[in-house]
């Protein structure tokens, strides 16, 4: 094994290494080898962001001497994220699997794809060649499935969600009632962490309908109030005594404790919004966009736990928690969270307008 793996890694004349015989070695132990009943096995996997499936390989032989839509996205998301193992998490699948349907783009095509260098792979020439052909391949077959979702049957069809990482539980209750009211319907959720991006993916139509904490401006899209969420402040329990006696804390007493917050990317003008407030009772924020942003609520938790600072929240966020952190009321202030379901102003898809009218609107006051 040690001798085939110098082989398969032997560097070019420029010292980068050769991806596409690694990438047949890790097809290999994919797949495995002639007559063995487990080849092919776990192949098959679903990209959860456009629908397409990424299958490696069938009986028929289809997924071997055919381009299709999955080894392109494959192979432009290995050249968006210059890494195969970066490119398999994105996508959700092994990177073997990857490897494989690289591999195999390669032999259809009868050119190489990528080369490995220092910092990871890189496209060939070819592969610079074929990036901007294969985007817009799957630009149109993903506008081939929005158009024929139009006549998948009285409301059918797919509904591309983008979530942020808290969503209220009203809106999950109806999105759950939806789906279940409407079982032709299916939801494809998926997050992104910048505002911009789930509004560039509205305009593309890979998302349908995003919940958002800030409203787009103009008229590109249509927005109605989903929820609103009374915040609190989210402290390690025996700080939460200190401060607030058991009971709701002023935001004074956080001065000098460190703000966590989401990224300000995610929603640019609710936070500025909180952090103009919190300059107002003294705290010093300056830095909570870049340093103390969090994207993952397990980490705001270990943070908050260790006594580090303290997270402004809705109290449904606390419905499972560790016992070192307390969630407490805001004394003096009213801090309300609101999100907005958003989605193209252009959109004539019926499955839209029925999840929209789906929600129970609260009063904008």
């Amino acid at each position: 094994m040690a001798d085939t793996n110098r082989a398969a890694c032997a560097a070019d004349g420029a010292g980068r290494t050769n991806y596409r015989s690694l990438a047949r070695e890790n097809a290999t132990a994919a797949v495995g080898s002639p007559g063995d009943p487990t080849a092919g096995k776990n192949l098959t996997q679903s990209d959860p962001r456009s629908g397409r499936a990424a299958n490696a390989s069938t009986s028929s032989g289809y997924g071997n001497n055919h381009v299709t839509p999955a080894r392109l996205e494959g192979f432009v998301v290995v050249a968006e994220e210059g890494s195969f193992s970066a490119a398999a998490r994105r996508l959700h699948v092994s990177q073997p699997a990857l490897s494989h349907n690289i591999s195999a783009l390669e032999d259809q095509l009868g050119v190489e794809l990528f080369v490995r260098t220092s910092s990871g792979v890189e496209a060939t020439p070819a592969g610079r060649g074929l990036l901007g052909e294969a985007r817009a391949v799957l630009a149109r077959h993903d506008q081939m499935l929005r158009v024929m979702s139009g006549y998948a049957g009285e409301g059918g069809g797919v509904i591309g969600l983008g979530i942020p990482l808290l969503l209220a539980p009203d809106v999950l209750r109806v999105l759950a009632k939806f789906a279940a009211d409407h079982p032709a319907t299916r939801f494809n959720p998926g997050h992104h962490s910048s505002m911009t991006a789930q509004l560039d993916e509205l305009r593309s139509g890979r998302l349908d309908v995003s919940f958002l904490r800030d409203r787009p401006v103009g008229t590109e899209f249509d927005a109605i109030l989903v929820a609103k969420e009374e915040l609190g402040v989210l402290l390690a329990t025996d700080l939460a005594a200190e401060l607030g006696g058991g009971g709701a804390v002023g935001l004074a007493a956080l001065r000098g404790l460190r703000w966590f917050s989401c990224s300000r990317s995610s929603s640019p003008s609710w936070h500025d919004e909180l952090a103009s407030v919190l300059r107002g009772y003294g705290l010093d924020v300056g830095a909570a966009a870049v340093d103390n942003a969090v994207q993952i609520p397990s980490v705001m938790l270990a943070a908050v736990s260790a006594r580090e600072g303290f997270a402004l929240v809705p109290q449904h966020c606390m419905a499972t928690h560790p016992d070192t952190v307390t969630w407490s009321p805001i004394a003096g202030q009213s801090l309300v969270q609101r999100t907005w379901a958003v989605w193209r102003a252009s959109t004539r898809r019926r499955e839209i307008a029925r999840l929209v009218t789906a929600f129970d609107l609260p009063e904008d006051g």
